[in-house]
């Protein structure tokens, strides 16, 4: 058992040297992801205890926080300068591709709020 404990703790330091490493705005789309996520998670555990009485606005409240995430790790994947796949793709234009799919989804989102 304690080589296996001794395997996580490495894992976990080379995750952390790896991530280190990370720029800047890599770590602020991750942290709005992860508040993204915490958020449904938050609503899914809300509706488990209190209900889901308007259940329109569970789903919208959920699927928006879920669409905010992908949109985001999308985001993060253009922007990322390691990735060899979207090096043509300025920042500020991925980032307005961020902006207007965003806007969709949450107008989608609010009709479907009704």
């Amino acid at each position: 058992m304690p080589r296996a404990t001794g395997d996580a703790k490495l894992l976990i330091q080379s995750l952390n040297k790896a991530y280190a490493a990370t720029p800047t705005n890599l770590k602020i789309i991750d942290l709005y992801v992860i508040c993204a996520l915490a958020t449904a998670m938050i609503q899914v555990a809300y509706m488990g205890l209190v209900g889901s009485f308007p259940f329109n606005s569970f789903l919208s409240g959920v699927l928006s926080c879920i669409g905010s995430a992908v949109l985001a790790v999308c985001l993060r994947i253009q922007v990322n300068k390691d990735n060899k796949e979207f090096k043509d793709l300025p920042p500020e234009r991925a980032f307005a591709d961020f902006v207007l799919c965003n806007l969709v989804l949450h107008l989608v989102i609010m009709n479907f709020l009704g």
